[in-house]
């Protein structure tokens, strides 16, 4: 588990998580309103370098993030407002999920079918003012070697 005690922290976060992502990776945001998701998403996008601005897709629901750097496009996805895993297909997430690194805010239980190998990264508010808990797991083998630093 990591802690992040403020904004800045919680997108370094994501840079860091950034150098660990490559093409086909799925990531499961979970977490409260105002956890910090979208921040976390920033970070990443920062690290992966991908043009922005990376914002909130409850609205928009899914934005795809070309890649400045010759890496993988980002595809920002936010399953709050839909209603179940058909709403999911609609995305045709699948699509793009082989070239790029797939990031589904609220995806929690209607995603993990996109792919057997994915990262779920749960935010918590800390007890501390601002202070949030992030804990990442790697499901499947493609994170069996997740780095012992984000335990």
């Amino acid at each position: 588990m990591r802690r992040a005690a403020t904004t800045e922290e919680m997108w370094a976060l994501g840079e860091e998580v950034a150098r660990l992502l490559r093409p086909g990776d799925l990531v499961v945001l979970s977490g409260p309103l105002g956890a910090g998701k979208t921040t976390l998403v920033q970070g990443i996008a920062e690290g992966l370098k991908v043009r922005g601005p990376i914002t909130s897709p409850t609205f928009v629901i899914s934005r795809v993030h070309p890649s400045l750097a010759g890496g993988p496009a980002l595809v920002h996805a936010d399953a709050y407002r839909l209603g179940g895993a058909l709403e999911v297909d609609d995305l045709d997430l699948d699509a793009s999920l082989e070239d790029s690194v797939t990031v589904v805010e609220w995806g929690e239980g209607l995603v993990e079918g996109l792919a057997d190998d994915r990262l779920e990264i749960t935010i918590e508010r800390g007890d501390a003012g601002d202070e949030r808990l992030v804990r990442l797991r790697g499901v499947g083998a493609r994170w069996k070697d997740m780095p012992g630093s984000f335990d």
